[in-house]
């Protein structure tokens, strides 16, 4: 029934021995370096991923791979525990820190005989939405050195610099995003707590999946938000999605908020029918903001589903005006929570001053944790003082308890699946991002996404067009809890009435053109 998507196409490759798990392994190493420029990647785990390629090789000579991932580079967010390689979180709290054991998601891919060639970049501890904050400096879009870009913003004269032009990924998995746009990896994983999954995957052009809380392990992902966070999933096509998700999803003892159930992979049906569903459209979505295109594109995704036959409603989810600042409430609280954990004690980075043992910990902090990180941190513990408590935390809970209703009823009234913007804009240019501080930024790029994540919902970005400028602009399907095989369905649909552009990444051409050609042919066929 998935015939056709990218896994299943070099899966086939790779049994049929038209190229061999080294091979492949070799040729996204070599694509990495080509593209060292976008800064996608932390860690390059070239020595890792070529042993594990070769153990590939030898299970497809016997002819017993583990399954449809085995031999497919992969990449991960630097977020997530590995076992023998450093995990940073972006940040001089954490470098040079080497985890003891893998996330449970990392260890479902390598079960899998997944070739992990390495750590993606991303803003420090997930906190921003352009992977412009971390230690380890910006991740540039791999839009911006696209033929389409490049013909749709030409320099207006000849001493305007080129290079200023860049634009962000968004994030925080800006690092993962740019890592399966620019062909380094066939996946890779993300986390999602207000949207890091989805934003960078819209200004990237490609598929970003926040499944459903609970349904994924959080075990060994570093948390930013106990209560939000849930690991996503990056791919180029829906498919792929879809086979990642059936691989990693399911009960984790080692994670008390995962399901109980036995959770049962299923495949996309080849030729989805949305005629019987009914699709609606938020009307609290039309925010400020939202860029006349944005909006011509949404509105015409909803003609798409009216010809198919598909029932479009307009539906109101009244508390939505609220969610961001309730986020922002919740989110700041629980990180302060979370980073009280690094005190320069049991393990990352520890201060030289010695004075007393509360001056080590302010200096271990203050060095460790970019002024971003540390500024949550603040506002949570001022959140959660005990005069403050009752009037910001307690009555945050009160309204995303309105905000996950606003959808019950919703859902509960018929209708299948919303369809709303993922982002207000196409992606902004790096010199421009960066004039607005990262608590301003967040609060105007997560107002669409943020939402899904207090009401626990899945959500999933789908790349649909380019903007005037060239650049990626895409749409985000937020479905009912735990029902991902409708939400993707109604996904792929989509994603094949608009037949979304391939990347013309004229830069990497000229660093290995036989590489680029053979992952575009099995990313969009």
């Amino acid at each position: 029934a998935v015939k056709g998507t990218l896994c299943f196409q070099v899966s086939a490759a790779l049994r049929e021995g038209q190229i061999t798990p080294t091979e492949l392994c070799q040729r996204c190493l070599s694509l990495i370096r080509s593209t060292k420029f976008l800064n996608a990647y932390i860690t390059v785990t070239e020595e890792t991923a070529l042993k594990q390629a070769e153990e590939s090789e030898e299970r497809f000579r016997r002819g017993q791979p583990l399954g449809v991932l085995d031999g497919i580079p992969v990449a991960v967010k630097d977020n997530f525990n590995t076992a023998g390689i450093e995990t940073t979180c972006a940040s001089n709290m954490l470098r040079g820190y080497i985890s003891p054991y893998n996330a449970t998601v990392v260890q479902k891919l390598l079960d899998q005989g997944a070739v992990l060639v390495g750590k993606t970049n991303l803003d420090e501890f997930a906190m921003g939405s352009g992977s412009t904050d971390g230690v380890f400096g910006p991740v540039r879009n791999p839009w911006s050195y696209s033929r389409q870009y490049k013909e749709k913003s030409a320099p207006k004269s000849h001493s305007e610099d080129r290079e200023s032009k860049w634009v962000i990924t968004g994030g925080s998995s800006g690092g993962s995003a740019a890592a399966v746009s620019s062909f380094t990896c066939f996946a890779a994983l993300g986390s999602d707590t207000g949207g890091s999954t989805r934003n960078p995957a819209a200004h990237c052009g490609v598929v970003g999946l926040k499944p459903t809380y609970g349904l994924i392990s959080r075990h060994g992902l570093i948390p930013l938000v106990n209560s939000m966070d849930v690991p996503g999933i990056l791919t180029r096509c829906v498919d792929d999605a879809a086979v990642v998700l059936g691989l990693l999803a399911g009960h984790d003892p080692k994670d008390s908020t995962t399901i109980q159930d036995k959770f049962k992979p299923f495949e996309l049906p080849n030729l989805p029918d949305v005629s019987k569903l009914s699709i609606g459209i938020p009307k609290e979505y039309h925010a400020p903001g939202l860029s006349g295109e944005i909006l011509a594109l949404w509105s015409k995704a909803a003609d798409l589903f009216k010809k198919a036959g598909a029932k479009v409603i307009e539906v109101s989810l009244p508390h939505t005006r609220y969610s961001i600042v309730c986020y922002h409430v919740l989110c700041t609280a629980e990180v302060a929570s979370n980073m009280a954990r690094f005190d320069g004690l049991e393990y990352g980075h520890r201060s030289d001053t010695n004075k007393s043992t509360e001056s080590m910990y302010a200096a271990t902090r203050r060095e460790g944790f970019n002024a971003v990180v540390r500024g949550r941190i603040l506002s949570g513990n001022y959140f959660l003082l005990k005069q403050n408590y009752e009037r910001y935390f307690v009555k945050a809970q009160q309204v995303r308890r309105l905000i996950a209703h606003d959808f019950s009823k919703v859902f509960g009234n018929g209708v299948d699946v919303l369809l709303t913007p993922t982002t207000l804009t196409d992606a902004a240019p790096y010199t421009e991002f960066i004039k607005e501080d990262n608590r301003t930024r967040s609060a105007q790029d997560d107002i669409l996404t943020q939402a899904a994540n207090m009401a626990g919902l899945p959500a999933i970005n789908v790349p649909a067009a380019l903007s005037e400028r060239g650049l990626p602009v895409g749409l985000q399907f937020i479905g009912r809890s735990f029902q991902e095989k409708q939400l993707l369905t109604v996904a792929k649909w989509f994603e094949k009435q608009v037949e979304f552009p391939r990347i013309q990444l004229e830069e990497v051409k000229r660093h290995d053109h036989g590489v680029l050609q053979h992952q575009k042919s099995a990313s969009f066929s």
